[in-house]
């Protein structure tokens, strides 16, 4: 609920843009804010380079798609460990720990590429292993938000995440894509594991208190308690399910991009590179089509920001989802790069909005004792079903061709979008309940009315 004290000057612009900044009064959270903001774009840098040098060493599509099943199935298999370990241990030291080890694991792959030894089984077994430490860093972090900000100032802190990650992510892959053209990919997983030393600093700065939620002596019993909550409870498997299918069929997209880049799309990026100097225009190429993509989330997220309120999120869910899949659909057909560009921008809009929307909705309604164990749910719907997406993407495109994977996968979520939307009105009464339960947001009534 909206600090009272705040008052009627929330309707002037000025004082909106402070109340979309508001989580950055909370002292832990500035540090985590401006950590992980250096530490993303490093991330961000990583991730473009690693599909790059994939792609480059093996020219296949396919390969793309294993390695990201290898970075993101230990999502799925371990993230509901993770969960019950951010709420049956203290989420700051949890944290503090899976940034350590992302950074070592960060290192060993700049030292490999630098040194020229990198090899395929390589790149496979360090993005399994990130894909554990992710498993429990996710639901650890997002958890640990209300920590830093408390209830009130949750949903903002969300969004500023939100927001944060995206602005890396137009920041990142530009970088990347000038620094692979330039001087190679190992230089990029080099200012990765850098970077993490800002927001493990970050960490090590706070004062908080972070003790342990659950009071149950059987970390199977949590586990089987938060599974049984989010299944049992309408609106959060509905959401649930929502994102797991974007994840399955929408996201692949992200995986074919270099193919996209290297392919599909000719012409724009040439007189860029020649600006640039840059030896390979494929890489500058899929540099601004990431980049893109990062603008339109960032809009995205920043849109969330400016919301005090969850009061007709649900449609916007809905109407984000639709959105998303008719953007893709768009790009899909497109072979023109600039062309392709501008479309990826509506894509990064809707999917993040999308992403944000679902996660403030569910951690208004589940209960602080839960709260790292529905996380998890949330991640192996997120980041969990993409690696099936991933191998399923980059078969079919070894056999359809990326584009028209890309659109098969799309309208899919399309057809999704339409019926959660058919849904909302029946979540609406439990959804009211759980949020006034909870304490947050109380005067904002629902996800479901479509208000």
């Amino acid at each position: 609920m909206p600090n009272p004290s705040r008052g009627p000057a929330m309707t002037v612009p000025a004082s909106r843009w402070s109340a979309g900044m508001r989580a950055l009064t909370h002292r832990n959270f500035q540090l985590f804010f401006s950590g992980q903001l250096i530490s993303l774009i490093g991330t961000w840098m990583q991730t473009v380079a690693l599909s790059w040098l994939v792609y480059k060493m093996t020219g296949s599509s396919l390969l793309l798609g294993t390695v990201g099943f290898a970075s993101q199935f230990p999502v799925f298999l371990m993230a509901p460990v993770g969960g019950a370990a951010a709420d049956r241990t203290n989420r700051h030291r949890l944290v503090i720990t899976t940034q350590t080890v992302a950074m070592i694991l960060a290192f060993i792959l700049a030292g490999l590429t630098l040194l020229h030894r990198v090899r395929e089984w390589h790149v496979l077994v360090l993005a399994a292993a990130l894909g554990v430490v992710n498993a429990f860093d996710i639901p650890g972090r997002q958890a640990f938000l209300v920590d830093m900000v408390g209830k009130e100032d949750l949903m903002n802190a969300i969004a500023l995440n939100s927001s944060m990650f995206n602005g890396a992510r137009i920041i990142g892959p530009a970088v990347a894509g000038i620094v692979v053209a330039k001087i190679g990919e190992g230089w990029c997983f080099l200012i990765n594991a850098v970077s993490y030393i800002a927001v493990i600093v970050g960490l090590l700065l706070m004062q908080i208190d972070c003790p342990p939620r659950s009071k149950s002596d059987s970390p199977l019993e949590d586990i089987i308690e938060g599974f049984r909550w989010a299944s049992h409870t309408a609106p959060i498997r509905a959401l649930l399910l929502l994102l797991g299918l974007v994840s399955l069929v929408g996201m692949p997209y992200t995986v074919l991009m270099p193919v996209f880049a290297d392919h599909v799309l000719h012409g724009g990026a040439e007189v860029l590179a020649a600006v640039l100097r840059a030896h390979d225009p494929g890489a500058v190429r899929l540099g601004v089509l990431m980049g893109a993509t990062g603008v339109g989330a960032l809009l995205g997220a920043l849109t969330l920001a400016l919301r005090s309120g969850v009061r007709g999120l649900g449609r916007l869910v809905a109407l984000t989802c639709g959105g998303f899949g008719v953007s893709l659909i768009a790009f899909s057909l497109s072979r023109s790069f600039w062309l392709s560009t501008s479309l990826l921008i509506p894509v990064g809009f809707c999917l993040m909005l999308q992403m944000a929307s679902s996660n403030t909705l569910i951690q208004t309604m589940v209960p602080d004792a839960l709260r790292g164990r529905v996380m998890a749910v949330y991640s192996m719907m997120f980041m969990g079903m993409a690696p099936f997406g991933a191998l399923l993407g980059g078969a079919l495109a070894d056999r359809l061709g990326a584009p028209l994977t890309v659109a098969v996968g799309a309208a899919a979520s399309v057809a999704g979008a339409g019926l959660f939307a058919r849904k909302l009105p029946a979540f609406h009464g439990e959804t009211r309940k759980l949020i006034m339960a909870q304490a947050v947001a109380g005067e904002e009534p629902t996800a479901g009315s479509g208000s």
